[in-house]
């Protein structure tokens, strides 16, 4: 059955010797795929994080998912049933590793198996979640509540559990991390430092522990 294989595992074996899926590599920061590309390929992400935006008349850009290893995207004319552009700007938010499969084979593959439909809806469901929390994060108006709510969908995301808490398992910078908030580098290193003095969270390396996420949740909502 479809459902009990992995979707790594159904994905490489949607092309044929004409169509065989892409490996691509991108490096952090570099762009996958543009607001209106043409949407010729779906990926499947094998390593790293994609970061998910949409860019407004304004020039904000807002974060609207992170992407974690496993993630299917780039589907919407799948779900659609129109060949459309693409809706969202696609980065490396870490170095990524894609798999990449013409449209037309993934459409192929889905009219011959439909099992193959509830696996990918499956993987979708888990994105549309996590863009519904993004939502909600940038509804706050305080900063602070707003970098709380984005580092607790990260460790719902990313989260590894260690001796001290949760380690979110991105390397992120303070600029990046801005970017996904819709903040400054200035503000959130300002943010950041108050939740370390309160040993909320530890920074070894770039990647951020959140000791007592529970805590957190409570003291900012």
């Amino acid at each position: 059955m479809t459902q009990d294989r992995p979707l790594e595992a159904v994905f490489r074996q949607m092309g044929t010797g004409t169509f065989p899926p892409a490996v691509e590599n991108f490096d952090r920061g570099k762009t996958i795929f543009f607001p209106g590309d043409p949407a010729e390929r779906v990926y499947f992400l094998l390593k790293g994080a994609v970061k998910l935006s949409r860019v407004y008349e304004a020039g904000e850009e807002i974060t609207v998912a992170l992407l974690r290893e496993n993630s299917v995207f780039g589907v919407l004319s799948l779900i659609t049933g129109n060949r459309s552009d693409r809706f969202y700007h696609a980065v490396a938010f870490t170095p990524v590793e894609l798999l990449s499969v013409p449209i037309e084979q993934v459409e192929k593959a889905l009219k011959n198996d439909p099992e193959l439909s509830m696996l990918m809806l499956r993987g979708l469901s888990s994105r549309i979640l996590q863009t519904e929390m993004m939502i909600e994060t940038l509804a706050h108006r305080d900063m602070g509540s707003r970098l709380v709510s984005f580092l607790l969908i990260l460790c719902r995301d990313f989260g590894v559990p260690t001796a001290d808490g949760i380690t979110i398992d991105l390397k992120l910078s303070h600029q990046a991390i801005a970017e996904a908030i819709g903040s400054t580098r200035v503000t959130v290193t300002r943010l950041l430092g108050e939740l370390r003095e309160d040993q909320m969270i530890s920074i070894h390396k770039k990647k951020i522990t959140v000791h007592k996420p529970v805590a957190l949740s409570q003291q900012f909502t």
